[in-house]
């Protein structure tokens, strides 16, 4: 397949609605509750009756065969269904794949959805294969893996702590402008905060790691023919593209360069936009390295010099790059998987900037003039990487 082949999906689908379910704290509802929840939410949103619905899409830490399982739950007959599991980016994925769907005619509504009790219920048994090379060295998953990739980032660019400190400083700021954000209420952080936080692995500490919450998200998907009379400013997919290059952190060819390189590189090839067009930059910030690996393998700036991008709160609400502004994995939520929730963030600012009332913000937390958002999910450690560039109806 040639690459007018693959861009024939620029533009063809869109998301129509959109909605979040127990982020927090949800006591006493499971999984499954949750993540069911977001998807009749956001069928109200777009105004679509559940009956409507002939394509799922869904992965979990707690169901092995979670589209099956949601479509049972909900009482619906799919016509196409995914449930591929790859991690925290497998939303972002099953954009992808429900885009080349419904642009085929297999289906005609696709839902996209997310459930996870993970704090309420004290974690949750991550289905893994086995570490024939890390299990001697006891390491604590994922946590070690990204302990590894910031040591050795610090070593190669001579960043410091103080400058993954900066990216925990820049999420809280926008967490503060976010009633949605679990951290709203805890006020702001500075450096010393952040360095002096309980000792995880080193060099990450215990603000260097994102929450632990939960949460269920879901979207709703048509053809952008339809997309145009529902309730909603449709937000269109305009790119997407994914890549992995290894499953366990031993395995990666480099641990300072992500596949999230090539992913970006065809996702922007497809949207017909670069970096620096978009209005805002939505990053699976599972810990503070990825922030910078992702700012730099997505190019909005050179290997190595992230860290300099990301000082004086340039990343932060005053800044000149809007990244993350839900306050992200890090301030936000992260029941676990957090890729539909950067996707979800990204849509929000579109459809905010094109007039839609999607929920409070405090003064600057809505971007205005927004037309253009990357969403960038990471699954397992470091490992698989899928970039979705969406725009309003003005970019196609």
């Amino acid at each position: 397949m040639d690459q007018n082949d693959i861009n024939r999906l620029r533009g063809k689908t869109a998301v129509v609605g959109l909605a979040e379910s127990g982020c927090g704290l949800a006591s006493g509802w499971s999984a499954m509750e949750i993540m069911a929840n977001a998807v009749h939410d956001a069928l109200d949103d777009a105004g679509i009756k559940l009956k409507e619905v002939d394509g799922v899409f869904a992965a979990t830490a707690f169901h092995s065969m979670a589209a099956m399982s949601l479509s049972e739950y909900l009482g619906v007959k799919p016509k196409f269904a995914d449930g591929s599991q790859i991690g925290g980016s497998s939303f972002l994925s099953h954009i992808l794949t429900a885009a080349m769907a419904l642009d085929a005619g297999l289906i005609n509504v696709a839902v996209v959805a997310y459930g996870s009790n993970q704090k309420s219920a004290g974690g949750f048994k991550t289905i893994s294969e086995a570490m024939p090379y890390e299990a001697q060295y006891q390491p604590r998953m994922p946590v070690t893996a990204y302990a590894l990739s910031a040591k050795r980032y610090m070593n190669e660019f001579g960043a410091t702590r103080e400058d993954l400190a900066n990216v925990a400083v820049s999420a809280r700021d926008w967490a503060l402008l976010n009633p949605r954000a679990y951290t709203h209420q805890d006020g702001p952080l500075t450096v010393n905060d952040v360095l002096s936080a309980r000792p995880i692995v080193d060099p990450l500490g215990k603000l260097d790691c994102c929450l632990v919450t939960d949460g269920g998200a879901a979207v709703v998907m048509t053809r952008s023919d339809r997309a145009k009379d529902t309730k909603n400013t449709p937000i269109y997919l305009l790119g997407a593209a994914m890549e992995h290059h290894h499953r366990m952190i031993s395995e990666m060819p480099d641990l300072v360069q992500t596949s999230a390189i090539e992913s970006g590189k065809r996702a922007f090839s497809m949207s017909g936009y670069n970096p620096n067009d978009m209005s805002t930059i939505q990053l699976y910030d599972a810990f503070t390295i990825n922030t910078l690996l992702f700012l730099e393998d997505l190019g909005f700036c050179k290997k190595g010099e992230a860290k300099e991008l990301v000082k004086n709160n340039n990343i932060g609400p005053a800044g000149n790059l809007k990244v993350n502004t839900n306050g992200g994995g890090l301030s936000c939520v992260h029941p676990g998987m957090y890729g539909l929730f950067v996707t979800l963030e990204a849509l929000r600012q579109l459809r905010n900037a094109s007039g839609d009332d999607v929920g409070q913000r405090l003064d600057g937390g809505w971007i205005d003039n927004a037309k253009l958002s990357v969403a960038h999910g990471n699954g397992g450690v470091l490992s698989s990487q899928v970039t979705n560039i969406w725009g309003v109806s003005d970019t196609l």
